[in-house]
């Protein structure tokens, strides 16, 4: 019994609430809204690390009631994507913000997150089962062409899950406010448009990417890398800095600027063609974006007083052989781990 009382005290937080239905979740916000409070929502499908944890900062500082929401969309993962494989962990998620929401109680200027969400995909979308092929029935929002270019090309069904969801969450919980990372820096153009498209009212805040101390912007996924992937999977940011310089240095031409990250990535790949099958790790470059920063829309000459949105996304591939006792990530090296990040080619001139 008293290892039953264990696990029910570790399971139920004492400083918010876990609602699993949408009801209850209603209910919350129905107080909220009638004692006059504020609500900011920061959606997330779980694996919360510091990246989700300043989105949340950032929320508690600018409203009395922050709604945290854990739910793993399958509609956001392609038919050939493999939904199952990615890192479930509710309940050393809930500890998390249970610590976290320790310090907030401190602090009287600022608010606290009060509700955790964890619907079933069964309550999310109540009509037809949710399909992930591109032609597949069900009730979808699609944003185009946003969601076609860039993250779209190689996953085609992505944004019109990430879309739907949002709509759906945002339908629920009528935030004032709802927060997002700028690492997924399509997600938030994609969002802002359905914001302003379909006159939803709330506000669309986007807060800067978390890094580890080498640079690698924080995923959820990351937790499949292990040591070896995760030391040359910083090849990215190293090849979207390596554009930055050139373009502080006065560079403009969308070929002159992307061969600054091409080298990066040869560079790497040249070092890791020396090493052996237990010791090297093989990655390809999906894209590298040059784009507007109003429309995304690829550029061929970047203008110095407007700057421009710089991502790319690669794919780290399996490891080929691993060493005794390696450390080598969740799925044990076995899965390809595919990697986004951006940086923002700031205006080098003033158009005054």
């Amino acid at each position: 019994m008293a290892a039953i009382s264990h696990i029910i005290r570790r399971i139920v937080p004492k400083s918010f609430k876990v609602l699993n239905h949408i009801p209850s979740l209603r209910e919350a916000r129905r107080h909220a809204m009638l004692a006059g409070e504020s609500v900011g929502f920061v959606p997330t499908m779980g694996a919360l690390h510091k990246g989700h944890l300043a989105l949340i900062n950032q929320a508690v500082r600018d409203n009395r009631h922050v709604y945290v929401s854990i739910y793993v969309n399958p509609t956001q993962f392609g038919v050939n994507e493999d939904l199952r494989s990615y890192p479930k962990t509710l309940q050393s998620d809930l500890k998390k913000l249970e610590r976290l929401n320790a310090y907030y109680l401190k602090d009287d200027s600022i608010g606290q997150i009060t509700a955790v969400f964890t619907p079933k995909t069964r309550d999310m979308y109540p009509g037809l089962e949710p399909s992930s092929e591109i032609d597949g029935p069900g009730s979808f929002v699609t944003i185009t062409p946003l969601s076609s270019i860039l993250e779209g090309t190689s996953r085609p069904v992505f944004f019109r899950g990430v879309a739907t969801v949002c709509m759906k969450l945002f339908n629920i919980v009528q935030p004032d406010t709802v927060y997002f990372g700028q690492k997924d820096i399509q997600q938030t153009y994609v969002i802002r448009r359905m914001v302003n498209d379909f006159h939803i009212n709330t506000r669309v805040r986007i807060v800067p990417t978390v890094r580890e101390k080498d640079g690698l912007a924080m995923s959820s996924r990351n937790v499949h890398l292990g040591q070896r992937r995760r030391k040359v999977a910083t090849v990215l940011i190293h090849a979207l800095r390596a554009v930055r310089t050139a373009f502080i240095n006065g560079r403009t031409k969308r070929d002159d600027l992307l061969a600054a990250a091409h080298g990066i990535f040869e560079e790497e790949l040249e070092k890791q063609k020396a090493l052996s099958p237990q010791e090297r790790s093989w990655f390809e470059v999906d894209y590298i974006s040059l784009a507007d920063p109003l429309s995304l829309n690829e550029l061929d000459d970047v203008d110095p007083q407007h700057g421009a949105v710089l991502s790319g996304a690669i794919k780290m591939l399996p490891i080929e052989e691993s060493q005794d006792g390696e450390d080598t990530g969740a799925g044990g090296g076995t899965t390809i781990v595919r990697l986004i990040d951006n940086l923002r080619l700031e205006p080098t001139t003033s158009s005054f």
